[in-house]
């Protein structure tokens, strides 16, 4: 099965995967993405790549937005900010295709419901096209991007470039006690600066795994256990059920922290393999 952060160069899903599965399925994907999805599925494997961003829109990326995408950028007042959306949204297409076999163009992203109120205008990222038991989540922060891709009903990952930590995180409703300990136990610097990260993007990317994001989440009462090198196993607590999830830390640029959440269970066994930038 490989290392559980297996990197790996890419080849073509028939070249990698073998034969493709019976036709009925997924009887609206090509072969080629339908085999990738069944062996992905069977590994519990996911994908993450990651990417630095321009300051200027490339129109090459435009092409490949949703009009939806499309008025969400041209929203945006700041050019740089509307680059980091537009290239994220046609890296994250490109890569998918590359992994499926399939062109980019023919790559739909769309959203889910939401966990919390069922509405679809605020739910996690989703692949509506093609139509596969393919998990996907998107992170941006300060010129990087981040996709994953996993098996299983949900992923979640996010990505925070490293920054000084100000003493109001102390004492603010985003940590529990025990992760304000922790970090008090740092002096203030570098080693307390990479605990509050480690903290923090495991907080994201278990709420994005989840689909209801900060606004639907007590943080101070999602336990990271940032002590630990991990993975870990986290529990949300949402207003309607309990989840349990595999988190780890990925290492990726040393100017970044980056953290990776699964499901408990099958969907989180296999490796994860990361694309570096091309």
């Amino acid at each position: 099965m490989g290392s559980p952060r297996e990197q790996h160069q890419h080849t073509p899903p028939r070249a990698r995967y073998g034969n493709a599965p019976p036709r009925g399925r997924y009887e609206d994907t090509p072969d080629a993405a339908a085999t990738a999805a069944e062996h992905l599925v069977a590994e519990g494997a996911a994908h993450v790549w990651w990417w630095r961003c321009g300051s200027r829109v490339d129109p090459a990326d435009l092409e490949l937005l949703s009009t939806e995408e499309f008025r969400r950028a041209l929203s945006m007042l700041a050019e740089r900010d509307a680059a980091e959306f537009v290239t994220t949204r046609a890296r994250a297409r490109r890569a998918i295709g590359a992994l499926l076999g399939l062109a980019p163009e023919g790559i739909v992203l769309g959203r889910g419901r939401c966990p919390g109120c069922g509405a679809e205008d605020h739910g996690p990222p989703r692949l509506a096209r093609p139509a596969l038991p393919l998990a996907i989540s998107l992170s941006r922060s300060a010129g990087w991007g981040v996709l994953a891709l996993g098996a299983g009903p949900g992923i979640g990952v996010d990505a925070e470039a490293l920054r000084p930590v100000g003493a109001s995180l102390l004492t603010g409703s985003v940590l529990t006690e025990a992760e304000r300990a922790h970090l008090r136990a740092h002096p203030a610097g570098a080693r307390r600066e990479a605990a509050f990260h480690r903290a923090w993007t495991r907080k994201e990317a278990v709420v994005k795994a989840v689909g209801v994001g900060l606004v639907g989440t007590a943080l101070d009462r999602l336990e990271t256990r940032p002590e630990r090198a991990g993975p870990v196993r986290l529990t949300h607590h949402g207003t309607a059920r309990t989840t349990r999830w595999h988190v780890e830390d990925l290492t990726v640029d040393a100017r970044l922290a980056v953290a990776l959440a699964r499901p408990e269970g099958p969907a989180a066994r296999g490796p994860v393999h990361l694309h570096p930038p091309a």
